[in-house]
């Protein structure tokens, strides 16, 4: 799977691809769609490769041109998706990381199924405090964002009273690798991978490790949740990624589906949590 930052670029060029194809169902040159929308020919080159992203009334002249009136609600829709898909951590994070944490709660309380995987951390929803302030406090150190740790360690902790909804079920993948990186000071590094130890005996969640050692028809991904079927939320170094799009959660879908089966549940995964902590004893 490509990387959140080409999937805004791969949807971009699809919706140009979908212009392209209705120019060549009415039979049009891009040089005759430029000259009736009164646009230098340059303009219909950029939106097909998806190089700019349409306006609204950039689809609503092309549609016209191209006698697809019928087509501008839906194009219309995919476009504003699209340019909603990509949000600044900067921005988002300007105020602090508490704001971040709480501005998730409604679509936390909403969600019965919790899909998640994890590359290199552990995630949010079975953090400790201990590891949380670890983490959160080098996140604000690298961002150079306004130090609020405690309140977003507090907020961060507090969402995961939905854990106690007996309504919800948690499925969440973890790397080998996520268990062994020292984010945190070894005591808490140990007292969260004992949490976890104790997370997978709660009856609502599915704890899975994909091993170190596993042969891999699919490749680590970039860490992401899915919500139900409404959205996928993946966060990068530099900005969030929420995706909306139904053939995008599809995949991220298929994709969690086959990092499940590489997991190890159960004695097999205790034993690989168990392992790393022993890890910390010896490091």
């Amino acid at each position: 799977m490509s990387s959140p930052v080409s999937s805004v670029q791969q949807a971009r060029r699809a919706l140009g691809l979908r212009l392209r194809e209705i120019r060549k169902d009415a039979g049009l040159t891009a040089r005759e769609v430029a000259r009736r929308a009164g646009w230098h020919e340059s303009k219909c080159s950029r939106l097909e490769h998806g190089r700019t992203p349409p306006s609204d009334e950039d689809i609503r002249v092309w549609a016209a041109v191209c006698g697809a009136r019928d087509q501008i609600p839906d194009l219309t829709a995919t476009a504003r998706g699209i340019e909603g898909m990509y949000v600044e951590w900067r921005r988002q994070s300007a105020a602090g990381l508490r704001q971040v944490q709480r501005a998730a709660v409604p679509l936390y309380e909403r969600t019965r199924r919790f899909r998640v995987y994890e590359p290199g951390v552990v995630p949010g929803i079975l953090q400790t405090p201990s590891y949380a302030r670890a983490l959160m406090g080098s996140i604000i150190a690298f961002q150079g964002i306004p130090d609020d740790t405690d309140e977003a360690v507090a907020a961060r902790i507090e969402r995961q009273r939905v854990l106690g909804d007996g309504h919800r079920t948690f499925a969440i993948l973890v790397e080998e690798s996520a268990l062994r990186a020292r984010v945190a000071p070894d005591e808490a590094m140990a007292a969260q991978l004992g949490h976890l130890l104790g997370a997978m005996a709660h009856p609502r969640v599915s704890l899975g490790v994909v091993p170190a050692d596993v042969a891999r028809p699919m490749w680590p991904v970039e860490g992401f949740w899915i919500f139900d079927d409404e959205r996928v939320v993946v966060e990068l170094v530099t900005a969030e990624v929420t995706i909306e799009q139904p053939r995008e959660i599809v995949l991220y879908a298929r994709t969690f589906a086959a990092l499940a089966n590489l997991a190890v549940y159960g004695p097999r995964a205790r034993a690989l949590v168990t392992a790393a902590i022993g890890a910390l004893d010896g490091g």
